[in-house]
């Protein structure tokens, strides 16, 4: 398996990892990389490189859950492979709960069914380390038990299950990838934003620094950039289909010391933080075990955290995002 030379298609294509993950693709010598997002909070901005790399690329605003809409994109491009990360995500679940779960789930049967029908050979289904809830054992692995607390973590996990239910009962080509925490530029920071653009644009405003509880919950960060390498490494490794893969970091991080670090890239160390209620569903603990992902395709991260970290703020204060 080699993506060089092969129509790809990449539900939630103009959002943060999505168009990382388009960019991997044309550097990687697919020779077709469509990108479909309804942009509810993906952005054509964010697909700016590839417009420029010429009539390989192409863009549809279609919404991934939208059955016939997709089986004739996927027709008309001949695509072979596709990578779904398209989703309605955390914050929203919290807000539109059924909305959100319904339409997760939805694109979920939508690609495996069209996969089922062969209109295209094989699946590349990201989840999120969100399915598993707060961690019993660490590490995190994947076969860590599914304890999703939110909306969102349980419309994740079952995507999870009925991408394997496929794959067992009708013999489809997919894989799952199960990221954890991203960070990179092009992550949205307008409504439903990550806590490092909101972090950013809040020492830019002079505003205090909020965060949700008491700040040592932890995450599993990764540079997005990263997690769209792995993604292509999956597809490229035959190994891995029917498995659920970790792609993380391998490093836990309090979300004090993420603000801390932020503060001191910024040179903003004495910036006001404040702690307010928990969030909804937080869960406290996350890191993965990622010895799948090494034994698999060699998986490393290749961005230094603080290299990440500096250049993730240096793309926000020199106008990205809003």
């Amino acid at each position: 398996m080699n993506v060089t030379g092969k129509s790809v298609l990449v539900t939630g294509g103009a959002g943060f990892i999505g168009s990382h993950l388009v960019d991997e693709l044309i550097a990687r010598g697919a020779s077709k990389v469509v990108a479909v997002d309804n942009l509810f909070l993906g952005r054509r901005e964010n697909l700016s490189a590839a417009e420029g790399a010429g009539e390989g690329f192409s863009f549809v605003e279609l919404d991934a859950s939208d059955f016939d809409g997709m089986s004739a994109v996927i027709a008309e491009h001949g695509v072979e492979a596709v990578f779904d990360l398209a989703v309605i995500p955390l914050p929203t679940s919290l807000e539109r709960p059924k909305w959100s779960v319904d339409v997760n789930v939805l694109i979920t049967t939508t690609l495996c069914e069209l996969a089922k029908a062969g209109a295209f050979e094989t699946l590349i289904h990201f989840s999120s380390s969100e399915a598993l809830g707060t961690a019993q054992q660490v590490p995190m692995s994947e076969d860590h038990p599914l304890a999703p607390t939110t909306p969102y973590a349980a419309s994740k996990a079952a995507g999870d299950h009925i991408v394997l239910s496929y794959v067992r009962t009708f013999g489809i080509d997919a894989s799952i990838l199960r990221p954890f925490n991203n960070y990179g530029p092009r992550q949205n920071d307008q409504a439903y934003a990550g806590i490092i653009p909101i972090v950013i644009r809040r020492i830019q405003a002079n505003q205090a620094i909020e965060i949700f509880g008491d700040g040592f919950q932890t995450r599993d960060f990764l540079y997005a950039t990263d997690t769209a390498a792995a993604a292509v490494s999956l597809y490229e490794c035959p190994a891995s289909r029917g498995l659920i893969t970790n792609v993380a970091a391998g490093r836990e991080t309090s979300v004090n010391d993420l603000v801390a670090a932020l503060k001191r890239v910024m040179g903003a160390e004495d910036h006001p933080v404040v702690h307010g209620p928990e969030r909804p569903g937080d869960v406290r603990r996350h890191v993965a075990d990622v010895g799948r992902a090494r034994e698999l395709f060699g998986f490393r991260p290749r961005v230094d955290p603080d290299e990440g970290l500096r250049q993730t703020v240096e793309w926000y204060v020199s106008g990205g995002g809003s």
